[in-house]
């Protein structure tokens, strides 16, 4: 028994192995283990991260966020445009660097630039269009009212998972189909065509990516207004017997600004242009231009812009030879009606064929400043322009409108050819 004894007090007093966890090996290990960094800040223990969290899981979640905020701008619009003039001379000349409140750059219309398309390198990727950034603008144009709903909806292109794309192909962006109502027949403009050239309007849209994603609605409002210049032209041949009737694209304006000498680097107009004479577009003669754009800016306009230097010399050689031709044509009841009283305006302000930014300020070299026409003879472009709202460029009658107005100014223009046709015996030398 006492041997008993001596092998359980053994038993007790035996030390524990070294890879044994006891108690006191535990609570002397927490005291050991720091728990701030030197610079005194507490860390943390990466164990608190779940090893549940789905990463896939949120990152889907984020693309289906950002894919619902890219909404469609929509073509269409039932809403009314704004009907005042302001600003309408921005719309009026695609390369006009003047006061945007300036209507005389209506005349021009430049097609001497082909559209300059930079193609992407290889490998580089094409931006998709900034809609959020869009949808505020259109939200502070008057196009963001909640709760509209679009007619056109978008194509959707896909994702990786239901597209196989080859080595370097990747999902650009979307293509927005154009509308499929509010057609109208030819001889008629629509509320689609005014609504896709509102959208040109804003800032963040008018850039080479917003434009090709939109490109079906801008093929649809060309052709419509294509199939416009026919009964046009007609309807102007009725009014002046010596504009003849051109193809489309003989007297159309393209939609691509000439930027080189522009400081309005945007790469489109917002309206859509028209001109014509009896010859034609680019001819010398003094015509007529038709420009539509929305917010009631549209205008036709009539007579000889920015002339040359030999016509503006014939036009004031004839006005010192004989000006009642001119006051004839600038006085008429009708003209007045329409363009205001034949003489210039308080203040500077254009009325008739005065008060365009280029006029001279002094008398032409040569001429008294007392001289009883002094007025006719420091115009520089001898114009006069009619605005139209958006409801008579829409409306079934536009046509007629238009040929109405042109009958006021058919004499106007005809004064003028016959100034600038007419020879002038030059004793200056």
């Amino acid at each position: 028994m006492a041997a008993a004894a001596r092998a359980a007090r053994a038993t007790r007093k035996k030390k524990p192995d070294d890879d044994e966890v006891t108690p006191r090996k535990a609570k002397a290990a927490a005291a050991s283990t720091p728990t701030r960094s030197a610079s005194g800040r507490a860390k943390t223990s990466k164990a608190k991260t779940s090893p549940y969290f789905n990463k896939a899981a949120r990152g889907k979640r984020k693309a289906e966020s950002e894919d619902s905020a890219a909404e469609p701008t929509g073509l269409t619009s039932d809403d009314e445009d704004e009907t005042t003039d302001s600003g309408a001379g921005s719309a009026f000349d695609p390369d006009s660097d003047d006061e945007a409140d300036d209507d005389a750059d209506a005349m021009n219309g430049d097609d001497s630039e082909e559209e300059a398309t930079p193609k992407p390198k290889g490998g580089a990727k094409r931006k998709a269009p900034a809609s959020s950034a869009a949808d505020k603008a259109q939200a502070k144009w008057g196009r963001g009212a909640k709760g509209r709903k679009s007619a056109a909806e978008p194509v959707e292109l896909g994702s990786d998972d239901d597209i196989e794309l080859e080595e370097g192909q990747e999902i650009a962006g979307r293509i927005y189909p154009a509308p499929t109502t509010g057609q109208v027949p030819p001889g008629q403009v629509s509320r689609n065509t005014l609504h896709f050239l509102s959208l040109l309007q804003v800032p963040e849209n008018n850039d080479r990516d917003w434009f090709r994603a939109h490109e079906p609605a801008y093929r649809q409002a060309e052709a419509e207004w294509k199939a416009f210049m026919l009964p046009l032209q007609a309807r102007i041949g009725e009014a002046d017997d010596e504009v003849p009737v051109l193809p489309p694209n003989d007297v159309i304006h393209r939609i691509y600004r000439d930027v080189r000498f522009s400081s309005d680097k945007t790469p489109y107009k917002s309206n859509f242009s028209m001109s014509t004479s009896r010859g034609g577009k680019k001819g010398t003669w003094a015509g007529y231009h038709l420009s539509i754009c929305p917010r009631g800016h549209s205008i036709l306009a009539c007579g000889k812009w920015q002339p040359s230097r030999d016509d503006i010399a014939a036009i004031r050689a004839n006005i010192l030879l004989d000006p009642a031709p001119f006051r004839a044509a600038i006085g008429a009841p009708a003209f007045t009606k329409l363009f205001g009283k034949a003489e210039p305006g308080k203040k500077g302000k254009a009325q008739n064929v005065f008060g365009h930014h280029d006029e001279l300020k002094v008398a032409p070299k040569g001429v008294d400043k007392t001289h009883k026409d002094i007025d006719l003879l420091k115009l520089r472009s001898v114009v006069v322009f009619h605005h139209f709202t958006d409801d008579e460029v829409t409306a079934s009658d536009f046509i007629d409108k238009v040929g109405a107005v042109v009958e006021v100014m058919a004499p106007f223009v005809h004064m003028l050819n016959s100034y600038m046709a007419a020879p002038v015996d030059d004793d200056s030398d």
